[in-house]
């Protein structure tokens, strides 16, 4: 009986082998499409692109023989790209102000704004966004489920700062060591010690981070940090790095001063963020580590000055032109000694806003660097960013990101153009304040694929 028994599971298990053997995959078959790689400052003209289940298959200039039941799309005039990533984003901060965000906004007005902004950014063309402090997993886990609409999603918990720095959000008034609501929803965390950077940055990987932000320099629309500060200890930026470490993963930092970005590199840190005072010594420096950076370009804007958050407040008016005057030489030293630089809109406020920021951000990649710098900075480079989540913190680890070759994931966009001469194409906006509300997806960008999912089709 026991023989008859075992021979009966064995015969079960080589048909449900057998089975899953024989269940094929969905394809799309992408056919007479221009594509841009990612990588290359070039366009392969007329080629056939075949999606077999969330990954790209076969490349070809000759045509794919694909299934009956395959869905075939005609590019004929289109460009085909990688999806594009942002990495540097906050998609639970709403705005109108960090006070305002403190004392008056319920988790529930957080995550319906974090809904909201996930489906406008997919329908942006963004099939990837990192979060750079605010959010923990739970976004993340309700897009992979299906059940919100969203890019792939890198979140980095609380942001780590010091009391007094770049996200210290308490109220004025409040006393030293008095919980907040943003440490309550684990959105921002005061460490003021090796023990505590420790404790919160395991939390935040507890809490589903992917990487850890901690806040090295000031800012300048916030109440109580010069621009300039060089906040934490050398020790305690490198104990964000350690426990980084030991989950395979890494350290973004906030950083203006050159002292304090050559201070993060030296501690490990892997993605510097803003940088603004980025320079030749710099680049190097981060060769010789391995490191990228991100920069929101609207910081050098002429109307930087014009955002009421800036020109009403004097402190912060007072700031933003000392800033301006010390980060003009950003763009300059980027063109003479490039390092990997990854795209980045760092907008907080209501989803028409960043809408209207994330369009313009994409407009001025171009104004400064052109558009193969702009296009690899939206794509290829920002999937080697997500790749420094290594092994296991990486949610999706299967496969490459912001390139088309065979065997990436099948995030892919179809535009109505060829963005290598005309930028527009990518969905740029011509104004940031002032600028009318924006179309839910940008017209020229026709298809919009994440994951081998047709997430809108307008062809």
């Amino acid at each position: 009986m026991k023989k008859t028994i075992i021979a009966s599971s064995f015969a079960m298990i080589t048909c449900f082998a057998i089975a899953a053997e024989d269940a094929q995959l969905p394809q799309t078959l992408f056919e007479n499409v221009d594509i841009f790689n990612g990588t290359e400052n070039k366009l392969y003209e007329d080629h056939f692109v075949l999606v077999e289940g969330n990954k790209i298959k076969s490349i070809s200039a000759k045509a794919i023989t694909v299934r009956e039941d395959a869905v075939v799309i005609d590019g004929t005039g289109k460009t085909l790209t990688p999806g594009f990533i942002e990495n540097h984003a906050h998609l639970m901060l709403m705005g109108p102000s960090l006070p305002a965000m403190e004392s008056n906004t319920t988790w529930e007005d957080f995550a319906i704004h974090g809904t909201r902004m996930a489906e406008m950014y997919l329908m942006q063309g963004f099939t990837t966004v990192r979060d750079a402090g605010g959010a923990n997993g739970g976004l993340r886990r309700a897009i992979d489920a299906g059940d919100i609409v969203g890019p792939r999603y890198y979140p980095s918990g609380a942001f780590l700062s010091t009391r007094g720095g770049h996200a210290d959000f308490a109220n004025y008034t409040a006393p030293v060591g008095e919980q907040t609501n943003f440490g309550r929803l684990n959105m921002a965390q005061e460490v003021d010690s090796v023990a505590e950077v420790k404790k919160y940055a395991r939390n935040n990987f507890r809490m589903g981070a992917t990487q850890l932000k901690y806040m090295q320099s000031g800012g300048v629309v916030s109440a109580f940090d010069p621009w300039q500060l060089l906040a934490g200890s050398p020790e305690e930026v490198g104990a964000a790095v350690e426990v980084a470490n030991t989950y395979g993963s890494y350290v973004m930092a906030h950083s203006y001063r050159k002292e304090a970005i050559i201070g993060a590199l030296n501690a490990g840190v892997k993605s510097i963020e803003h940088g603004f005072m980025f320079d030749c010594e710099i680049s190097e420096l981060m060769e010789e580590k391995g490191a990228y950076i991100t920069t929101n370009l609207t910081a050098f804007d002429p109307n930087l000055l014009e955002i009421p958050a800036i020109k009403n407040v004097p402190s912060s008016l007072a700031k933003a032109k000392s800033a301006s005057a010390a980060f003009k030489d950003y763009i300059p030293n980027m063109k003479e000694c490039p390092a990997p630089r990854g795209f980045q809109t760092d907008c907080v406020g209501s989803v028409d806003a960043c809408n209207i920021q994330i369009a313009y951000e994409k407009k001025l990649n171009n104004d400064f660097f052109g558009p193969f710098e702009s296009l690899k900075t939206l794509t290829s480079v920002g999937g080697e960013i997500a790749k420094l989540t290594g092994d296991f913190m990486n949610p999706y680890p299967d496969a490459k990101l912001g390139v088309i070759e065979k065997g990436a994931y099948a995030d892919i966009l179809l535009l109505d153009g060829n963005p290598l001469e005309d930028f527009s194409v990518v969905g740029t906006g011509d104004q940031w304040f002032g600028a009318e509300k924006r179309p839910d997806s940008p017209k020229s960008i026709q298809l919009i694929m994440k994951d081998g999912v047709i997430y809108k089709n307008s062809l």
